[in-house]
């Protein structure tokens, strides 16, 4: 999967909600997210998106592309995402696998909330 592709399935996932997840995220899928329970089903992440107001504006900065194997992708980035008078930053890293021809699930996902005292430097 070339890198553009990569990128607008990623921003799609931050936009979109429990219909995206249907659909982009693996039934087996680990998602580590600095809010409680922590560690996330896709079950769990769906129920949780369903109940959240989308984001208006989603950019990435620092954006890594590795293929330690065939099918395999894995990505790291920073991310700044606002809706309304609120802004999210994290940093944030997503695994993908391929199923098929032109066929790509999400594996694994997980943010990292800097401290605060980053956020504010």
């Amino acid at each position: 999967m070339e890198d553009e592709r990569i990128w607008a399935m990623e921003e799609k996932l931050w936009h979109g909600g429990d219909e995206v997840y249907e659909t982009l995220v693996d039934e087996n899928v680990v998602m580590a997210l600095p809010a409680e329970p922590f560690i996330f089903s896709r079950d769990q992440a769906k129920e949780a998106v369903k109940n959240t107001p989308r984001w208006d504006e989603v950019r990435f900065s620092d954006q890594k592309v590795n293929r330690p194997e065939e099918g395999l992708i894995v990505i790291g980035y920073q991310v700044e995402a606002k809706r309304g008078d609120e802004t999210y930053r994290c940093y944030a890293s997503s695994t993908m696998m391929r199923r098929g021809h032109e066929d790509w699930t999400v594996v694994s996902h997980s943010q990292v909330v800097p401290p605060k005292a980053m956020v504010d430097a």
